[in-house]
């Protein structure tokens, strides 16, 4: 995988370490079906009330919709998320309606209810062969617009699908950083009682 392997402070399923976020993809195209079943795994995550406010809108290379979805990134990341073979944005329902309410209300949980289910997503993509990237460099006020998303609904991210590449492929800049990055100590990033880190 790398020649800077990953070790887990603590025993873990290895598919965790696994899990990259590769900028080099091959042409690859993707089956309708494998990115539906990355969406079904996020589908079964855990959330608030079972309020379920993630949404996955998506297009595939080579389907008319590529190009709109590509022209919502910055440069830099269409300059290699071109080769990907899907791009998905994913958002969330600011609100939802409590059990026996009438009316909705703010779902101050929706962030972290879609981040589990984004994980999911990741990992279903990892074990099933295909890699996955998120994204920040977009363009917020064009994807709400371009793709006609309601106010009521934040916009995280955009995520990258494909097989990995040939690394070659990456400006030179980036070739040397398309390896499995590391990760904090669990001892910088948990404490036990007072928060102390």
């Amino acid at each position: 995988m790398s020649t800077h392997p990953r070790v887990a402070d603590f025993d873990i399923h290895p598919q965790f370490i696994q899990r990259w976020s590769p900028r080099a993809f091959s042409d690859a195209v993707i089956p309708e079906e494998t990115l539906l079943s990355f969406i079904e795994a996020a589908r079964w995550a855990p959330s608030a009330y079972n309020s379920q406010p993630w949404r996955f809108l998506y297009a595939r290379r080579g389907t008319p919709n590529w190009e709109r979805y590509l022209g919502l990134l910055n440069e830099f990341n269409r300059s290699w998320a071109q080769h990907a073979s899907a791009l998905v944005v994913i958002v969330s329902k600011t609100t939802f309606t409590a059990p026996g309410a009438s009316e909705e209300s703010p779902a101050l949980w929706h962030t972290f209810d879609t981040g589990s289910a984004w994980g999911l997503f990741a990992l279903q993509a990892s074990l099933s062969g295909w890699h996955t990237h998120g994204m920040a460099g977009f363009d917020q006020d064009l994807t709400r617009q371009e793709l006609k998303i309601p106010e009521h609904y934040a916009i995280h991210a955009v995520i990258a699908v494909g097989k990995a590449g040939d690394k070659a492929s990456l400006p030179q800049y980036l070739q040397g950083r398309e390896v499995p990055s590391p990760r904090q100590p669990v001892s910088e990033l948990a404490a036990e009682g007072d928060f102390s880190l």
